[in-house]
């Protein structure tokens, strides 16, 4: 009888992009979420098994869109009353103030782009970031989480008439098979959402 072999395990590494993604003409760079909740699942139950590779894929991302680049915050508000009652009432470790250290921006990520929108909601499709990116911009899409914000902010903004790519490498879902589904879903929308 012979002895198997276990195969030796590496230490997973951040996946470099086979092809830098090159800004479009007058497209921006929106950063949906990268904070501290959803980046680590020891820390949060919001937190994504695939932030620690996406994050330094973002980082390289953002450099390419140098200025514009705009970073979106989620934080809780009970007050919002409806649906999210019931929501708060599943999650209520989310309802800590919006300066909690588990609503900070990652560190690797915190300084990038020109401005961070603070919002209530999933989607980041909002006023605020209209204001930065105008009504019917061109837009990349990147951040956390796949299967929540990021479909949530794509969506209305396609409705709107936004031009929308997303960076498929450059996001994390809840888990692979839900970003997967978000990923697929999201490309229903072709071609006003392209996923690259």
């Amino acid at each position: 009888m012979s002895e198997q072999t276990q195969p030796q395990t590496q230490p997973e590494q951040p996946i470099a992009r086979a092809q830098p993604i090159e800004p479009a003409e007058g497209e921006w760079l929106v950063v949906i979420d990268p904070q501290a909740i959803f980046a680590d699942p020891t820390t949060s139950q919001w937190g994504s098994p695939m932030w620690a590779q996406t994050a330094p894929r973002i980082a390289s991302l953002a450099a390419a869109y140098r200025d514009r680049v705009v970073v979106t915050r989620f934080v809780a508000d009970p007050g919002l009353g409806g649906s999210w009652g019931p929501y708060y009432e599943d999650w209520p470790f989310a309802l800590v103030p919006d300066e909690d250290p588990l609503y900070a921006v990652v560190p690797e990520l915190a300084g990038v782009g020109r401005a961070v929108v603070t919002e209530p909601t999933f989607g980041k499709w909002t006023p605020a970031l209209r204001e930065i990116v105008g009504e019917q911009p061109r837009l990349m899409l990147a951040g956390v989480s796949t299967d929540c914000c990021v479909i949530a902010t794509a969506l209305p903004a396609t409705d709107a008439g936004a031009t929308i790519r997303v960076a498929r490498d450059c996001c994390a879902g809840s888990t692979p098979e839900n970003h997967e589904r978000a990923i697929d879903a999201m490309a229903l929308f072709a071609p006003q959402i392209t996923i690259v």
